[in-house]
């Protein structure tokens, strides 16, 4: 049946994380509704956004006609080529005047594998910029840099999300799936859950053990953890000796860090941190997952990295029914970051100072490795720069919200109005949409064709059941029109996601994320499909590979790699000013930025305004109440929020759900440190004073 073709009903995944739960989309007396599928990764199961996600399709601000911002200043509707011609003559004039990198890309983790593809090629080659990068730069980046110098290959989770259904113990750092991606629950049913969190989270209240550490001193833990692994007889001795290297370097590191000294640093009681380990070693089948708690720090990779020195201590990656993961975020988090939006790599996890990579992508691009810009900025390095000297001054957005997303957003949107030019692709209005100079209507979900990777390497179809709306048009189509207008050739930008699919596959082969031995034909039949899938010289299908690294790791030697880390403080701790810790994080009811959510009535029902967790005595020192209003300020900013207390918060510690634009904003407060390998922002820390704010947030 050829793509566009009108069906009755079609088997997709839901349009949230990464679990990419399947379902079916069907036409029903009231408009699209949603059925689970009897996948494995939620096995018929739904959460609340899951079956909600239909009403996003024909919510009443649905962006219909392109937008163009006039001499009053104001966005009105356009006719097509009006707006395409008008991005594509200032994008010239921008480069003729001051050099490719004045023009910029940012991303977005929610983009299918095809337009995440050739968006980065757009950039590359129809643009001539390096200055490209995508908002996964602030999910799972931190855990990708740890697992790449560990293991030399970065996927979410090297085996299949069933595999934890047999699991003994599961230790999640920083994770709280509960309420961020439900379905996965299922899994862990049978296993003691160990949670390492700041807050008592929903999650956290379904486990064997809860360590409640200092808010970024989870390195200092999994230091801990190590130092009783070892020196309490748990390390797997044979394992490290025969399957690893570097311990000795990481244990180095790890011996100062006794019990009572990390309980003195991080408030976890020694008598905890034994019964953590214990759980994990007398466990037959174990698993260390890290969320985006540990990982959003300015030293995320560092404490990525030392969690995975506890696993592969433990004797537990690359064992069947044993293992170490990220529970990446964004529905396609994980393609996202493979096929070419990131600053430094190009398709198939190629990174783009590789002479090896650049040649091969070139290649298949049409044109020589000389022609292909070097690494540009990282996602926050790339916003603050924005209409700065030396800087991008035109920015295309795609499939994301920096606006309410990124950190120190205030900063951020006085980049954003520094630009000379601001162009978004959206479905919806978004914060940043609004501010735009010109804003383009695009296809969503369950309008257009394409594949993405789930947290478990899995690639996956996303199938049409829907035209788009009069007036919309796809990524593809926009990139298209746009490439043709900037003088590109016409053929270098299909239209048609299959045959940008099977452009991908061919700059994929080869690279440490291989999709070339996978098709649409085989996606379709319901082969279950996990990179690396490479095309095989004697023309057989290759199985794919759902379980990495039991014959050895991706490295040169085959042996994974002990991390040499310590702890250090966040960049910024409490003082007399600001008393104490804030950390951000999602709650069920919304995603990401709140763009889609926020617009589903059920949904923002739940949660319709911005709130602050406090613990009681915290609160009645700062003069707040229950269902009052706080003012949470840090050195960059202030926030509005509706006050909840919380009796199992830490009275040195408060939360914000980073959902909601305007004043409720929780990146206002947050701070711009990076971690110096991922340049992952540091979200999960910083340090604010809490005051009575006016009656409404």
């Amino acid at each position: 049946m050829p793509d566009n073709a009108p069906r009755t009903s079609v088997a997709t995944h839901c349009p949230y994380c990464a679990l990419q739960c399947g379902t079916r989309l069907g036409h029903g007396a009231s408009g699209t509704v949603v059925e689970p599928s009897d996948f494995p990764v939620n096995d018929g199961s739904l959460c609340q956004k899951g079956w909600t996600a239909p009403a996003v399709l024909d919510v009443p601000d649905r962006l219909r006609r392109p937008l163009l911002r006039g001499p009053d200043g104001r966005l009105a509707p356009v006719g097509w080529d009006t707006a395409l011609d008008t991005v594509a003559a200032r994008l010239r004039r921008i480069r003729d005047e001051h050099g490719p990198d004045a023009l910029a890309v940012f991303g977005g983790g929610g983009l299918t594998n095809e337009k995440a593809y050739l968006l980065g090629k757009f950039a590359r080659l129809a643009l001539g910029t390096s200055q490209i990068d995508y908002n996964g730069r602030f999910c799972m980046s931190s855990a990708a840099a740890a697992g790449n110098a560990a293991f030399g290959l970065d996927r979410g989770l090297p085996f299949p999300v069933a595999d934890l259904d047999a699991a003994d113990t599961v230790l999640l750092a920083g994770a709280n799936p509960v309420e961020t991606m439900p379905p996965l629950m299922r899994h862990l049913r049978k296993a003691d859950l160990i949670v390492v969190d700041p807050r008592r989270t929903k999650t956290a209240e379904q486990a064997a053990l809860h360590l409640q550490p200092v808010p970024g001193t989870d390195l200092a833990l999994a230091l801990g953890l190590l130092h009783i692994a070892v020196s309490d007889g748990w390390c797997d001795k044979e394992y490290v000796q025969e399957r690893t290297t570097g311990f000795d370097a990481a244990w180095r590191r790890a011996v100062t860090w006794w019990p009572e000294r990390v309980e003195q640093v991080t408030g976890v009681p020694v008598a905890e941190q034994r019964a953590a380990v214990e759980l994990l070693g007398e466990a037959r089948r174990a698993y260390v997952l890290t969320g985006r708690g540990a990982e959003q720090h300015s030293k995320g990779a560092d404490t990525a990295a030392a969690f995975i020195n506890l696993a592969l201590a433990l004797g537990l990656p690359g064992v069947a029914g044993s293992g170490y993961g990220c529970l990446t975020g964004q529905g396609n988090g994980q393609g996202g970051r493979e096929h070419g939006q990131k600053a430094d790599q190009l398709p198939g996890y190629r990174m783009i100072t590789d002479p090896e990579a650049r040649a091969h992508v070139a290649r298949v691009w049409g044109t020589t490795p000389d022609a292909l810009p070097g690494p540009g900025r990282s996602a926050y390095e790339l916003l603050d720069a924005l209409g700065t000297e030396g800087g991008p001054r035109a920015l295309l957005v795609f499939g994301s919200n920096p606006l309410v997303s990124a950190p120190h957003s205030a900063h951020v949107a006085d980049r954003l109005a520094a630009l000379d030019l601001l162009v978004v692709a959206d479905f919806v209005p978004s914060e940043t949409a609004r501010t735009a100079d010109v804003v383009l209507p695009v296809a969503q979900w369950a309008e257009e064709e394409g594949t993405l990777t789930n947290l478990e390497g899995r690639v996956l179809r996303r199938r049409r059941l829907l035209p788009p709306p009069e007036g919309v048009r796809t990524d593809l189509e926009v990139l298209h029109g746009l490439a043709v207008r900037l003088g590109e050739p016409a053929h270098r930008y299909p239209t048609a996601p299959r045959q940008v699919f099977d452009e991908l596959r061919r700059a994929s082969r080869g690279g440490t994320a291989d999709y070339s031995g996978v098709t649409y034909e085989r996606l379709d039949a319901g082969e279950a499909l996990h990179w690396p899938c490479p095309e095989r010289p004697d023309g057989q299908p290759h199985p794919g590979t759902p379980r990495l690294f039991l014959d050895g790791f991706a490295t040169p030697d085959g042996r994974a790699r002990f991390a040499e880390v310590d702890h250090r403080d966040p960049a910024e701790t409490p003082d007399a000013e600001h008393p104490l810790y804030a950390t951000t994080g999602r709650v069920l009811a919304h995603y990401q930025s709140g763009a889609q959510t926020r617009r589903v009535p059920e949904l923002n029902d739940a949660v319709p305004e911005p709130y602050v967790e406090i613990h009681p005595d915290t609160a009645e020192r700062a003069g707040l109440r229950e269902g009052g209003t706080a003012r949470v300020t840090s050195a960059r900013g202030t926030t509005v929020a509706r006050v909840r207390l919380v009796g199992s918060m830490r009275t040195d510690t408060v939360f914000l759900p980073f959902h909601h634009p305007g004043a409720g904003r929780a990146n206002l407060i947050t701070g711009t440190a990076l971690d110096p390998r991922s340049k992952m922002p540091e979200f999960k820390v910083c340090a604010v004073r809490i005051e009575p704010g006016s009656d409404a947030p």
